[in-house]
């Protein structure tokens, strides 16, 4: 709320612990720093994002082409969510990348990918551990593309084009 209200560069600890009704020293006993209040706020959020990343994704009939709009609707969404994005705006860019490569991130976009209703098995993806390593693939290849973006910053069909040409091949059916 505090954020909401007077923005990620106005606010501390301090107001965090008056929202909350809390001492400060009750606060940096759970959160030595607002980086992990803003990672813990993320995280509470993740699902709901993960939920229309989801349903986008579920608008392709082709496992590559979930891989590829996976990556481009990563990009250019998390800047913009509200929470999620604050990590970034924060110039907490590390904790960001901690955050996203991490098994549990991993595992939820396996789950992202899972539940997107395209044949998998036609591509050779059937395991969990199939699916926590092409999601690991793809939130890396995302992260870069985040962080790094190129100059200058590539459209969303240039993008699309990109990630195409060197992951679709990966997910092809099998004879």
């Amino acid at each position: 709320a505090c954020i909401d209200r007077v923005g990620l560069a106005k606010t501390s600890l301090s107001d965090v612990a008056a929202e909350a009704g809390v001492t400060r020293q009750t606060v940096y006993r759970y959160f030595p720093s607002l980086a992990d209040i803003l990672s813990a706020v993320a995280l509470d959020r993740v699902e709901e994002f993960a939920g229309r990343m989801e349903r986008h994704l579920a608008t392709f009939a082709d496992p590559a082409e979930v891989a590829v709009e996976s990556v481009v609707f990563g990009v250019r969404a998390v800047p913009d969510e509200p929470y999620l994005g604050l990590l970034l705006k924060a110039g907490e860019a590390d904790v960001f990348t901690v955050a996203v490569t991490s098994s549990q991130s991993f595992a939820l976009g396996a789950r992202i990918l899972r539940n997107v209703p395209v044949d998998w098995t036609a591509v050779g993806v059937t395991t969990d551990e199939d699916f926590e390593g092409l999601a690991e693939m793809l939130m890396r290849l995302f992260l870069s593309f985040l962080q790094y973006p190129s100059t200058p910053a590539h459209t969303d069909e240039r993008l699309r084009a990109l990630v195409r040409r060197w992951i679709g091949p990966a997910l092809t059916a099998r004879p």
